[in-house]
């Protein structure tokens, strides 16, 4: 009796694992196609009002009203429904929740991210899930993303050093240099390089692109320069094709399709 309360006890408990892995899946539905995007389960405010907004049918009915080749398209806003042609749209009213911004989940092609009000209005970066983006964005070559590490990096590092490397320190260890007090200099400047491998490795502000980050970027595309700055929630896994095709519509002067892109959310796999 024992063995089979442990038995289903066990049961239900990898039930339950498994069910928390589990990643919904919605399609958003177009004139143009159709695209499949699974929700991240490490951005739970994001994905819970994804899917409880797009089953109420707020996106539904809906444009991609801002389209701009080998970068975005955006589109959910409410004010956008129904609206007439040469209309500057996307200012429906807004849906704010909390950033929930990881960088294990960034802008490569087919990224489902949020937009947001700019830092100057929004320093905590919350998004406006009202609203919703996918990347196009464009391939990278290594040497360009090999340069924007350094552009990046070298100058965080190089303020690092100054500030424990001082002249004063300098002064210092060029003297017991110069005394051949090996011990002492060998305590103070191994203190300084660990003072400084400790601030970078803590540091935040640097940018830093594993391989698979890179070869994705280098691969399928994306937008580098959004990674930190918007909550990516999700990522389309069937429909690439559409996301092209949508991208590369003619646009008025508002980055708007001349021909409406209709969109419909359902979620199918809860």
């Amino acid at each position: 009796m024992k063995r089979l309360i442990c038995f289903i006890y066990l049961l239900f408990l990898t039930f339950g694992i498994f069910a928390q892995e589990k990643e919904i899946k919605a399609v958003i539905e177009t004139n143009v196609g159709n695209m499949t995007v699974k929700l991240y389960n490490d951005t739970p405010l994001h994905r819970d009002h994804f899917i409880r907004l797009a089953k109420a049918g707020h996106y539904d009915g809906t444009l991609f009203y801002r389209v701009i080749k080998n970068f975005v398209i955006q589109g959910g806003s409410s004010d956008s429904r129904k609206a007439i042609k040469g209309a500057a749209i996307g200012y429906g009213k807004p849906i704010t929740i909390d950033a929930e911004i990881k960088p294990e989940h960034y802008h490569k092609k087919g990224a489902l991210a949020a937009p947001r009000q700019p830092d100057r209005v929004n320093f905590f970066k919350e998004s406006d899930i009202s609203q919703f983006y996918i990347v196009q964005g464009r391939k990278y070559d290594p040497k360009e993303l090999e340069i924007l590490e350094k552009q990046v990096n070298v100058p965080i590092r190089k303020a690092i050093q100054r500030k424990y490397y001082t002249p004063e320190k300098k002064a210092i260890l060029d003297t017991l240099r110069k005394q051949k007090k090996v011990k002492e200099f060998r305590e103070i400047a191994d203190k300084i390089k660990h003072d400084i491998a400790f601030e970078w490795n803590a540091n935040t502000e640097k940018l830093y692109l594993p391989d698979d980050k890179k070869e994705a970027y280098i691969q399928q595309g994306g937008i580098h320069h959004l990674d930190k700055e918007y909550t990516v929630f999700g990522e389309v896994i069937e429909g690439f094709d559409v996301i092209d095709k949508i991208a590369s519509l003619p646009t008025d002067g508002n980055d708007r399709p001349l021909n409406d892109v209709k969109i419909k959310v359902s979620i199918i796999n809860e």
